[in-house]
């Protein structure tokens, strides 16, 4: 009976890891401001990525307030402004601020009012901030009263993305729960069994297991968020990218799972011997 107990608990506590982990670290990198930021921040880093990036924002600038007469004078000041708004010292601010606006409409504070329905059925990058440096660069080298918007989207993704995002921010942080009762399971396992080196053998075979699960099924979203079209080339860098980042970060995760792993592998294999060794010795 105690076997049996112990091989359920073990089971048991195997399959609450198995969704414990990628929770929490969902959690952690993409539900949770900070980690998005930290996350997604090298990406203003990729010198092809900014300069599109500045580009698509510089050219949703208002010049609507430009004469006429002055068009033709401001239009290659426009395009200068994309090659070196990235050299701008308020640009890591600027990207800094634009990957928390877009994270606060992609993961909307509950106690917020809704989105409105035209930004809320996608993913949305704003680069609002970044069209403020630059139409403050603008405005500083024209003398021109030139405005910048509160807003400028750039959708990623398609819809299913957007609902995606929504059961993600609603189930995430229970992988906290869940690591706790994986950690019962287990400990109940290794209580119960008669022979614990098998629990802590098994554990580490478990662990293997599910680091490989792991890097298979990251690879798989991975692939499935890269192989849909944003429509827009900027919006399809950002979200390749980023799903790359992300995909980088969670290996280190699954990593250390099958270091973890092997090393219970060896402490089983080991702590089994010796026990062997006691009996016989006992004999």
């Amino acid at each position: 009976m105690r076997t049996f107990v112990s091989a359920v608990a073990l089971i048991i506590g195997v399959l609450l890891t198995a969704v414990a982990v990628p929770a929490i670290w969902v959690d952690r990198n993409v539900v949770h401001e900070d980690g998005f930021v930290a996350l997604s921040g090298p990406l203003g880093q990729d010198a092809d990525f900014q300069q599109r990036l500045a580009a698509a924002a510089v050219g949703t600038i208002d010049t609507g307030a430009v004469p006429d007469a002055l068009a033709d004078v401001v239009r290659p000041v426009v395009e200068a402004a994309a090659g070196s708004l990235t050299g701008l010292p308020g640009y890591p601010a600027a990207w800094e601020e634009t990957l928390r606006k877009s994270h606060r409409l992609s993961f909307p504070d509950p106690a917020s009012p809704p989105a409105d329905a035209e930004t809320s059925t996608s993913l949305t990058l704003d680069v609002a901030p970044l069209v403020a440096l630059a139409t403050e660069e603008l405005a500083r080298t024209t003398r021109l009263p030139l405005e910048a918007p509160e807003q400028t989207l750039i959708n990623v993704g398609q819809p299913e993305h957007r609902q995606w995002i929504e059961r993600v921010s609603a189930y995430a942080p229970l992988g906290y729960s869940l690591a706790i009762g994986a950690g019962i399971a287990l400990a109940l396992a290794l209580v119960a069994a008669r022979r614990r080196w098998t629990v802590v053998f098994s554990a580490g075979v478990g662990a293997l297991l599910l680091a490989a699960l792991w890097t298979y099924g990251s690879q798989l979203a991975r692939d499935a968020v890269v192989g849909t079209p944003s429509g827009n080339e900027v919006a399809d860098m950002f979200k390749d990218t980023f799903a790359a980042a992300a995909s980088g970060s969670f290996q280190a995760w699954t990593a250390g799972a099958a270091v973890a792993g092997g090393l219970l592998l060896a402490a089983g294999f080991v702590i089994g011997i010796a026990s062997r060794g006691r009996r016989a010795l006992s004999r």
